[in-house]
């Protein structure tokens, strides 16, 4: 007769059962504190820098001895960009403790910089979005650019079109001949500078 007694249990069961519920406990630690983490180091490193140390997104630093140069021709009011669809009023940027702040509706000429048809760097800039600066993306060069004043009107011919980092500030000082230079955001999370330079155009 085959007999039945009680059966221990082996000790090395209970380990196992106890090793099973610290694991539980760790994944659920981990599935609380893993999001948090993620979304504080993403929030470090979505801070895009703003163009030239800046305060804020919405100003753009100016060389102080530039405002002595102010209100001396008429300034830009419009500019045109046949190529890729752009025609926007121009205003002159206001400047704020130094400042030249970005309008939000259109494009801004830098206060301080050269004016259309004068010897200097005319400073034109605008924001990044598709009814801004952005078609300037895919500008090419030799393209042409109109520049509006109340009085008479400008033509110039791209010549160069690079990516700069914020800090690279001579794309906006003065020149001893006569440019234009459009600026707004590009690159990976707007962090560089899409930079346009042109001269006036020469029939050939």
């Amino acid at each position: 007769m085959l007999q039945i007694g009680r059966v221990k249990v082996p000790q090395t069961i209970k380990p196992s059962r106890k090793f099973s519920r610290i694991l539980l406990i760790l994944i659920g630690v981990v599935l609380i504190y893993f999001p948090t983490a993620i979304r504080s180091e993403t929030s470090r490193n979505l801070q895009i820098p703003t163009f030239v140390a800046v305060s804020g997104s919405s100003h753009i630093s100016i060389d102080p001895s530039l405002l002595s140069n102010t209100g001396l021709s008429p300034a830009p009011s419009r500019i045109v960009v046949p190529s890729v669809g752009i025609d926007l009023p121009v205003v002159e940027a206001k400047v704020t403790d130094g400042l030249w702040e970005l309008s939000e509706n259109t494009a801004s000429h830098g206060i301080g910089s050269a004016y259309p048809g004068l010897t200097g760097n005319t400073v034109i800039f605008a924001h990044a979005r598709d009814d801004l600066f952005g078609p300037l993306r895919r500008i090419g060069k030799n393209a042409v650019i109109y520049v509006f004043t109340p009085d008479t009107w400008y033509r110039y011919s791209v010549e160069e079109i690079k990516l700069v980092n914020p800090d690279q500030t001579e794309n906006i000082t003065a020149t001893s001949e006569e440019k234009l230079t459009l600026f707004t955001c590009s690159g990976f999370l707007d962090s560089k500078r899409l930079i346009i330079r042109a001269v006036p155009y020469k029939l050939n």
